[in-house]
């Protein structure tokens, strides 16, 4: 039987190298297509029927993970149009709104990170009814935790961003609490123990609060260091961790059923 051209490119070694298994028809085949792709292998070749119903996970998982790329294309769009000086921060995202077209996909980006919130928060209570913390899962709560710490300082990093009254205030009032950092900021416990001759080693102007907002006050310094922090550090961080998430998820069995 002759081969048609499709067949002469599956069999040719360009074709092989990408795609070392055959089509998904068969089982085996499936199972190979999963495990050999790098998004697909984490997540687990089979999962259990009972473990997938909405009333028991409530879809709250993948979920936040959609919001979080839902915020991740807006925010790079966001990017192309907004300028973290003082002079321009404002302005443009009063152009955001008003004049810039698709100036909608602010929008979207602040009411994502408001859900992105509440699903972490609900995804979070659902593991704890359910008692999918327990072993061998208590690693992966670990690192859901840290996510949903990192979801908080999103929110917290990007609400000084539109440079508003509002943001800046409340931004004032947030960074004040990390004066009271355990032996990193000048009001916290241990600080006082941090001390050479006598002299406190942690002071006003080199505590947490100060290197969060590069200087005593809310000002441009601080604006710079929320933007790289709420655009890429947090992020990058947050990704990696995720990636971990849902690799621990296949590793531990795949997603919690009922008992």
């Amino acid at each position: 039987m002759a081969k048609t051209p499709l067949d002469e490119i599956r069999s040719s070694q360009v074709w092989r190298s990408i795609f070392r298994h055959g089509y998904p028809d068969t089982e085996r085949n499936r199972t190979l297509a999963a495990l050999s792709n790098i998004f697909l292998h984490l997540h687990p070749v089979r999962v259990r029927k009972s473990g997938l119903g909405v009333r028991y996970t409530w879809c709250m998982g993948g979920l936040t993970f959609f919001l979080f790329l839902v915020e991740t294309i807006t925010g790079i769009l966001l990017m192309f149009y907004y300028r973290p000086t003082g002079d321009a921060a404002y302005n443009d995202i009063a152009a955001l709104r008003d004049h810039v077209p698709l100036g909608v996909m602010r929008e979207l980006h602040r009411w994502g990170a408001h859900a992105m919130v509440v699903s972490v928060w609900l995804h979070m209570f659902r593991v704890f009814l359910t008692g999918s913390y327990k072993p061998p899962r208590e690693f992966n709560w670990c690192v859901g935790v840290i996510l949903l710490v990192l979801t908080l300082l999103l929110s917290f990093t990007g609400y000084l961003l539109p440079w508003d009254q509002l943001a800046i205030w409340a931004i004032t009032v947030g960074s004040n609490m990390a004066r009271a950092t355990p032996f990193l900021g000048h009001e916290g416990p241990g600080a006082s123990a941090l001390s050479v001759h006598g002299l406190p080693l942690i002071h006003s102007s080199d505590d947490a609060r100060f290197g969060l907002l590069a200087g005593p006050l809310v000002g441009e310094g601080a604006l710079l260091r929320f933007y790289v922090l709420h655009c890429i550090l947090i992020p990058f961080v947050a990704s990696i961790l995720m990636a971990v998430h849902f690799w621990r998820v296949r590793k531990d069995g795949g997603i919690s059923g009922p008992m």
